[in-house]
């Protein structure tokens, strides 16, 4: 394998991004701690809870980090009414990640140490908004909640919603109040392009296959050891190619974007009647910002 960059070390916290030219391949690879540990901190998850939450922060960064709009915004929620788990969303914008999980604890408990997903959500959707900057638009893909894992739903939404072959693996350890989580996404790009509309693909191609037998083929303990780097994942994966190009992304981190100004924007969009009813007996607004585990005390 002829990487087309030079060597380096990338081993937590950063997107590494990878293309093989002769499969008309490419992927993403990254593995969280510091940012995991922030960002799961704001709430004391139970386990089940934050080992999914860490999983879905794992897909914001692998499939955020698709896009090439540097302001550009992708989100991704799951929601249901009838299980344990209400709401689980997560996001990504230019490195920043950010989540949260709204969940029923008496369900929960009643559903032991490793429920299933279809046991936390029931019958519920998959949704992934891509939000572009300026006027690139809004454009928004939803599929049945369906599959063992959140990567098998999402696998779903690239199949449904945008005709792309994709294979995803992802992996999750917590060890002595520590989290690290780590994934893998390997797309087939009909032709070789990118961003062009697909009239047919098919999802048999032994091109496609070929590669997502070697993708596959990653193990949970290699996305999570901080030892193994990102590159030497990669080079153990597709080494016999004949060149495969990486290029590493800056740093993630937790990118909660809330603010008394912000909120402040917000709400004067409201009614003055509306905000009224939201100021309490001393006359302030506050607001709860549930990413971040913050009140907010608004003036106004």
């Amino acid at each position: 394998m002829r990487a087309m960059t030079d060597q380096s070390e990338t081993r937590s916290d950063q997107i590494l991004s990878f293309v093989v030219p002769g499969r008309d391949a490419r992927g993403r690879v990254v593995r969280l701690e510091a940012v995991l540990d922030e960002i799961l901190a704001a709430h004391d998850y139970p386990p089940a809870i934050a080992h999914l939450l860490a999983e879905a922060l794992v897909l914001a960064a692998l499939i955020g980090s698709l896009l090439k709009d540097d302001q550009g915004q992708m989100t991704m929620q799951a929601q249901t009414e009838e299980g344990a788990v209400r709401l689980l969303v997560v996001d990504y914008r230019h490195g920043e990640l950010r989540g949260y999980a709204d969940f029923d604890a008496a369900k929960l408990s009643a559903l032991g140490a490793n429920p299933s997903l279809f046991a936390l959500f029931g019958r519920g959707y998959l949704a992934i908004t891509f939000d572009l900057a300026g006027d690139g638009g809004r454009y928004q893909g939803v599929v049945p909640l369906e599959g063992e894992s959140l990567a098998e739903a999402c696998q779903s939404y690239f199949a449904q919603s945008e005709q792309v072959p994709t294979l995803i693996r992802l992996a999750v350890s917590r060890k002595g109040g520590r989290c690290v989580a780590g994934g893998l996404l390997a797309q087939h790009m009909p032709d070789g392009e990118e961003g062009r509309e697909r009239l047919h693909v098919r999802f048999d191609d032994p091109v496609w296959e070929h590669v997502a037998v070697l993708a596959g083929s990653v193990r949970h303990d290699e996305l999570l050891d901080r030892n193994l780097t990102l590159e030497e994942i990669v080079w153990r994966l597709f080494h016999e190619e004949d060149q495969v190009r990486i290029d590493v992304g800056g740093p993630l981190g937790k990118g909660c974007r809330c603010s008394v100004a912000h909120f402040e924007s917000v709400i004067r969009r409201f009614p003055e009647a509306d905000q009224a009813e939201m100021r309490n007996e001393h006359g302030h607004i506050m607001v709860d910002c549930a990413f971040c585990s913050r009140v907010f005390q608004l003036d106004m």
